[in-house]
């Protein structure tokens, strides 16, 4: 939908509205487009507790002293 700047400032909630719902609103000057009106989209969101199932792998020796490391264990 293409709008004047007058008409926009006279009918902004409602534009506003409309843009929330998933309209474009193309707010032009002299004929010329100066700015677009769109609703920002949820982001998507992981499931915190077992997003990552099965795309993590924990070595076996996880928890053993490396050996690069050794003298500092002493």
């Amino acid at each position: 939908m293409n709008i004047t700047v007058s008409e926009a400032k006279a009918h902004f909630a409602e534009l506003l509205k409309r843009a929330e719902a998933g309209e474009r609103i193309v707010v032009t000057r002299h004929g010329k487009p100066v700015v677009c009106l769109e609703g920002i989209k949820p982001p998507k969101t992981l499931p915190r507790i077992g997003a990552l199932k099965g795309q993590i792998e924990i070595a076996d020796d996880f928890d053993e002293p490396l050996e690069a490391f050794g003298e500092y264990g002493k």
